[in-house]
């Protein structure tokens, strides 16, 4: 797929896209943030047609990402509560030595089947071999880690998966600025995008080009 086709039709080029998409899932900032700052640098573009950027482009610029990145062999995984209309549901989240994040997955149980299906994920999105994996004492872990993970070592001391339960945090603050996720599918967009575009976060002033990627 060529820049030029899909940018088609668009009135801006795409730097100024790709940017505006960029400081949306980067940092905890509304759309209406976006049009203030991309005003400041004298560009005029409503906050409308940043969230019809963000919604087209920002699945395709993940997916884009996540082809070329390539993670630790290391693997962290944590899982924590989130509400969505009232309801309970868990968020998995996986990430290597370098923090980076692996995968994520939204789930109504943490137990033993919905481990088994996000370690068959983090399986399917590791680029290395698993080394170690380090969770928390949670027992629904014990079963899929002997069936699917068998060789690899595994980890639950103390203080040892401090690196994927701090990853949660720009989690938390995307789900306050959005006032709670209405749907599990909204959940589910939000936090694989959200997850992706952390890891590109230490580069400050991207532009997430499709060809080529500049970073």
């Amino acid at each position: 797929m060529k820049t030029n086709k899909i940018y088609q039709r668009h009135r801006y080029p795409a730097a100024i896209i790709s940017h505006c998409v960029w400081l949306y899932y980067r940092f905890a900032l509304s759309y209406r943030n976006i049009e203030l700052i991309m005003m400041q640098k004298g560009i005029s573009v409503t906050y409308e047609s940043i969230h019809y950027w963000c919604v087209k482009f920002g699945t395709l610029y993940a997916k884009r990402i996540k082809k070329t990145k390539r993670y630790g062999d290391d693997v962290y995984i944590d899982e924590v509560f989130c509400k969505i209309n009232g309801k309970r549901v868990y968020l998995w989240r996986a990430v290597d030595q370098d923090s980076q994040t692996i995968d994520v997955l939204v789930q109504e149980k943490r137990d033993s089947k919905a481990a088994s299906r996000f370690i068959k994920k983090i399986r399917k999105s590791a680029t290395k071999s698993i080394s170690k994996v380090v969770t928390d004492k949670l027992k629904s872990y014990i079963k899929p880690f002997k069936t699917l993970l068998f060789n690899v070592p595994y980890v639950t001391q103390r203080y040892a998966n401090n690196r994927a339960e701090n990853s949660h945090q720009p989690t938390r603050l995307r789900e306050k600025k959005m006032r709670r996720f209405k749907s599990l599918k909204q959940a589910q967009y939000s936090y694989r995008v959200l997850a992706i575009f952390t890891i590109i976060s230490i580069v400050p002033g991207i532009y997430v080009q499709l060809k080529p990627f500049v970073f």
